[in-house]
């Protein structure tokens, strides 16, 4: 979650908590979601056992599955279509899980899936130069 969703989601009265380090890669410090009024928890399992909504970037791996249950809400890219036993695992955790890659706007876009193709389509001709750099014919 960014920053400013945070602090938008706590000045509205909702309890924000991000697992400690999470926002680091991105630049963003415990202490600065901290001073936003999030709260910051390094124990995984408690982040996941009180949360009734959880947003993620990545597709939840196997001990995140386990975590889920019922009444929750878990938002992220969800990519089902690659990989059978996490689709019945979201099954049975009986919680509402929500695909980025579904959501789509008033005209029928894709808003969420369109940032993921354009970071891959860069990634793929960086790799391509790359490789070309690396292993010349």
């Amino acid at each position: 979650m960014t920053l400013a969703g945070a602090r938008e989601l706590v000045s509205r009265g909702h309890t924000v908590t991000v697992q400690a380090g999470a926002g680091e890669g991105v630049g963003f410090a415990g202490a600065t979601y901290e001073a936003a009024g999030v709260r910051t928890e390094a124990d995984v399992a408690k982040v996941w056992g009180s949360a009734e909504l959880i947003l993620k970037v990545k597709e939840p791996q196997s001990e995140e599955i386990k975590r889920l249950k019922g009444g929750q809400t878990l938002f992220t890219y969800l990519l089902l279509a690659a990989e059978e036993a996490l689709t019945r695992g979201l099954i049975e955790s009986c919680a509402t899980c929500i695909a980025y890659e579904t959501i789509t706007d008033r005209q029928g876009g894709l808003p969420l899936l369109a940032p993921m193709s354009t970071v891959a389509g860069r990634m793929a001709a960086q790799l391509e130069l790359f490789t070309q750099c690396m292993c010349p014919s």
